[in-house]
């Protein structure tokens, strides 16, 4: 299976290139691959790293915003970007052990499940502080009251899906942390992987909690009414019925 794997990241010179060992240490000789990393107007050299990283990683590409436009933005970029089907995330900080990779592609080439549109990882024992759990806990039981959408933590980066089924969704600002809601619009199923968590070794997070809770807002209410415009009808195509030509069909 041919796999794209999409790196989000801003200000992360002290994680990326392990990052990238890491994912090429654990997705190489399984597949297929490329990584994609987005530099999302990054000041703090890791340019520079990537740029040097180029000349040893055959697999990476690196994708550069001149102005930064968010993880949304970011994520959308290497979407588009992507040369292959299947879609991997995963944040840039390291959190994410690239070692669980192989648990979100695994239902793609297993059992099929009728109308797959999304693998959400769900991060287990999650290794940030007491505040920041507390928080996303509120934040997720929220969503989750409001959107329906049967998932208990749409903040972990790890996630899989197609990329045609990915750039049909409706594209907003934030909407990385509502897709499997976005995508059970479209009425595909969401399978959710259980995945493990780590401590960040370096750098700092680019958000606070005052600042998701204060658009969360704004984009859940946003989201909500999305859901409820859904579209509700979905296209077939007319066989095209058979001709007769000097006595035969065709």
């Amino acid at each position: 299976m041919k796999t794209s794997i999409v790196v989000p990241c801003k200000n992360e010179a002290t994680n990326i290139i392990s990052l990238i060992d890491e994912i090429v240490g654990n997705v190489g000789g399984t597949s297929a691959f490329e990584i994609i990393v987005i530099d999302d107007g990054s000041d703090d050299g890791m340019a520079m790293l990537l740029q040097a990283a180029l000349g040893r990683v055959p697999q990476l590409r690196v994708l550069r915003h001149d102005v930064s436009g968010g993880q949304s933005a970011a994520i959308h970029s290497g979407v588009r970007a992507a040369r292959f089907d299947i879609i991997c995330t995963l944040d840039g900080d390291g959190q994410n052990p690239p070692t669980e990779i192989p648990k979100l592609l695994a239902p793609w080439t297993g059992p099929q499940v009728p109308r797959l549109g999304l693998v959400a990882g769900q991060r287990m024992a999650r290794k940030d502080t007491l505040w920041r759990r507390l928080a996303s806990v509120l934040a997720n039981r929220i969503r989750s009251w409001v959107l329906k959408d049967g998932t208990k933590d749409t903040g972990c980066g790890l996630k899989s899906f197609r990329r045609d089924d990915f750039l049909a969704l409706p594209y907003f600002d934030h909407m990385h942390r509502y897709l499997p809601a976005l995508f059970a619009r479209e009425g595909l199923a969401i399978v959710h992987v259980d995945v493990t968590h780590r401590s960040r070794t370096g750098g700092q997070s680019h958000y606070s909690n005052l600042q998701r809770g204060l658009v969360g807002v704004v984009d859940l209410m946003g989201v909500a009414w999305l859901l409820r415009r859904r579209k509700k009808c979905r296209p077939t195509e007319v066989a095209r019925p058979c001709r007769m030509e000097s006595g035969r069909r065709t």
